[in-house]
């Protein structure tokens, strides 16, 4: 269980993503970066520093010119400017310059807000990404988009800072729970959507193996999710246009992220959204009223939901225009011309939305 994908950036300074069974390989994936003469910092939150901190820590010791750990909350809660300050404080305490590096040791969270800093601190340093859920790993952790929430507007101070690495270990995916686990198979079910119809379908026939996290499967799963995002992010890598179709279920996912105070994980919002997403694509004769149902029905092996309680669909539809996607006062929308084809549209009207949202209102009845 090995293998290797490189990212080629616009600087030149491309990176790989390494897809392992274990951490053993870390220090020599890191050798071209020559951090024999670095400082290192990893970031991390409370929980992922008490599963692989002290791991992580032993195994670079010896390779480094010195190593320390910077922790704070776990949770979205913590991905805010207070939290980046800190970070800087902790750096500047520690002696860190400009050749020195970040290690982003999390998930999703962990990852953009140590690449923010990363971007920022001394206007900017090498950081590599180790993502510890499914999630980072085939999404968050590949492209170099880095950031943190402002109130409650997620991701709304970022910046695009490639990581110089991204070392996947597939081990840590036991530690997930089912609903982090889940969380991932959003985004993945997405990439096939957007990008690769037979992908998508081969995620539907293995869908007991990938539950049961047969890792031969998870590998084959995440190399494959890996590659599509790859070839998106070299194409567009500061999202000016075909990068912005990975957002796909994001604009009412981001919506209603924001209505539950972030009470729901981010996939499974990136579902919902991803259903309401396919249900204008059907409406408008996109996709066929079969080829939406098959959509929507099949995140439900994966775990994930298709529908929410208690949502006041006026909220949801403002808060969609506050959303980072607008682009002259219009949503930027994803849709799907057929499954593995996604399409940009900025012509998607409120009405179409709120139908949309009532589709996936839980109203006590069963969905036909």
């Amino acid at each position: 269980m090995a293998k290797r994908i490189t990212v080629t950036t616009p600087s030149q300074k491309n990176y790989d993503i390494v897809i392992q069974a274990d951490f053993a390989a870390l220090p020599q994936a890191l050798e071209p970066l020559c951090v024999s003469a670095r400082r290192l910092c990893v970031i991390t939150d409370s929980h992922v520093k008490t599963l692989y901190g002290d791991c992580i820590t032993e195994i670079l010791t010896p390779h480094c010119r010195e190593i320390s750990v910077f922790s704070f909350p776990a949770g979205e809660q913590s991905k805010h400017l207070d939290t980046v300050q800190d970070a800087y404080r902790f750096l500047i305490e520690h002696g860190l310059d400009r050749k020195d590096m970040l290690i982003a040791l999390g998930g999703g969270v962990v990852g953009d807000l140590t690449g923010y800093t990363a971007a920022t601190y001394l206007r900017g340093i090498d950081f590599i990404q180790i993502p510890t859920t499914l999630l980072a790993q085939v999404d968050s952790s590949i492209g170099g988009k880095t950031g943190v929430d402002f109130d409650r507007y997620k991701n709304m101070v970022g910046a695009f800072h490639m990581p110089r690495l991204v070392y996947m270990n597939l081990s840590v995916l036991t530690s997930l729970d089912a609903r982090q686990y889940a969380c991932g198979m959003a985004e993945i079910l997405k990439h096939g959507l957007i990008r690769n119809g037979s992908y998508y379908e081969w995620l539907i026939t293995h869908f007991p193996e990938i539950n049961e996290r047969d890792m031969e499967t998870v590998e084959e799963m995440i190399y494959e999710s890996c590659l599509i995002k790859k070839a998106v992010v070299e194409r567009d890598p500061l999202e000016q246009g075909e990068r912005a179709l990975l957002n796909f279920g994001h604009t009412i996912g981001h919506a209603l992220e924001k209505y539950k105070n972030f009470t729901m994980l981010h996939g499974e919002c990136v579902a919902l959204g991803c259903v309401a997403a396919a249900f204008i694509s059907w409406k408008r004769g996109m996709l066929s009223m079969e080829e939406y149902y098959e959509i929507r029905d099949m995140f439900v092996p994966f775990g994930l939901p298709i529908t929410v309680d208690t949502i006041e669909i006026s909220e949801i539809l403002r808060l969609t225009r506050s959303d980072k996607k607008m682009e002259h006062g219009k949503i930027r929308f994803v849709l799907l011309k057929k499954i593995g084809k996604a399409v940009m549209d900025h012509t998607v009207t409120e009405e179409e939305m709120q139908a949309a949202l009532q589709e996936i209102v839980f109203d006590g009845k069963e969905k036909e």
